[in-house]
């Protein structure tokens, strides 16, 4: 096993107790006290790792893998060596997920900066008048300012800044470098190393004399579970509020503007912008570099594709992708024709030039 220290493997859980924990099927108990320590691709899996398969386009690497054990569908058992123990599962990329976050779970959370989290460091600066339950960790630098609210179990890491009146729940991370402001948090909400949450949007009003300041004055309420990438901004509300649903995974570099509504367990990948007063809905996935209208409703369980532009309203459980955003099919059909015609006329071009 490959590792460079800052993720050592796992003391070791045997085959039989993973596949227990996983609720998968192992092929051959006579493989169960083999021990896992940790995870790994399918082309360096050594001794210890456990890896997954979703098709046969790893086959080739299974020929030299040395892995002590394999999660994959029951129509991939075949294709495994005889060699290699393994754990037959109807979702093994979830279930390697799962095993991930058993063999590996310092790895889940921004890593802490002091080997105590659990302590107020005396070189943070905590307001008199803030409020702390049980188990509260923060690092040096970070400040929490006056009214604010903490819950059992919570990390504020280093140089990381918590305004004045606002909310945090319990078990979440505010990673370094973070600021927290004009926001409600629940529980176990994971905010990563340099985002900012709550600032004020982006509202002007042209006027003879210029852009006039609009007042920013409403809050960002994130649900519980919620994770928000490194360097994301969310900003509050202009006069209601901003929201982030319950489960909703958010990535790096995502800017979301004042009024969004955000619904539950969404996957927003990096670089989307959401222009103020969208509504997104529940199970919505975005891809990367999307942008996307302000005032317009994206329904329940839609698919954007990566790099589109979505201008107007997306019924619930459509596929959209492209510039302007369209259905899928639609836009795949137009790439396909483009790609055809340029095809010819490169054909004709090059027949021209021989003649």
């Amino acid at each position: 096993m490959e590792h460079i220290g800052f993720f050592p493997p796992h003391d070791g859980v045997s085959l039989g107790m993973l596949a227990e924990h996983l609720g998968a099927e192992l092929a051959d108990e006579a493989f169960a006290g083999v021990i896992i320590k940790s995870v790994a691709p399918v082309y360096r899996a050594g001794e210890g790792d456990v890896c997954y398969l979703l098709s046969t386009k790893n086959r080739a690497e299974l020929e030299t893998c040395k892995a002590s054990a394999i999660i994959c569908l029951p129509t991939l058992r075949s294709i495994v060596p005889e060699h290699v123990p393994v754990l037959l599962s109807q979702k093994p990329h979830t279930d390697f997920a799962l095993a991930g976050a058993l063999l590996h779970p310092q790895a889940m959370r921004p890593v802490a900066l002091t080997s105590t989290p659990n302590l107020i460091s005396s070189m943070a600066f905590v307001d008199p008048t803030a409020r702390l339950e049980a188990e509260v960790g923060v690092e040096p630098g970070a400040v929490v300012g006056p009214g604010a609210e903490i819950g059992e179990g919570t990390r504020i890491g280093a140089g990381a800044i918590i305004g004045p009146g606002v909310k945090i729940g319990r078990n979440c991370t505010i990673a370094g470098g973070a600021s927290i402001l004009c926001s409600y948090l629940g529980n176990d909400v994971i905010i990563h190393n340099g985002a900012r949450i709550g600032q004020d949007g982006f509202g002007y009003a042209p006027s003879p004399r210029g852009m006039i300041k609009i007042v920013q004055i409403g809050r960002v309420i994130i649900q519980d579970n919620v994770e928000i990438g490194a360097n994301t901004t969310i900003d509050r509300g202009t006069m209601d509020d901003t929201v982030i649903g319950e489960g909703t995974k958010i990535d790096n570099h995502v800017q979301i503007g004042h009024n969004v509504r955000i619904g539950r367990h969404c996957a927003i990948v990096s670089l989307v912008g959401i222009a103020g007063s969208a509504v997104i809905g529940d199970g919505v996935q975005i891809g990367g570099h999307t942008g996307i209208n302000g005032h317009i409703h994206i329904g329940d369980g839609v698919q954007i594709g990566a790099m589109s532009g979505v201008m107007n309203s997306i019924p619930a459980g459509a596929r959209f992708a492209g510039i302007p955003a369209r259905p899928l099919w639609d836009f795949l059909r137009e790439v396909a024709e483009i790609a055809k015609r340029s095809g010819a006329r490169e054909k004709k071009d090059g027949s021209a030039e021989h003649d």
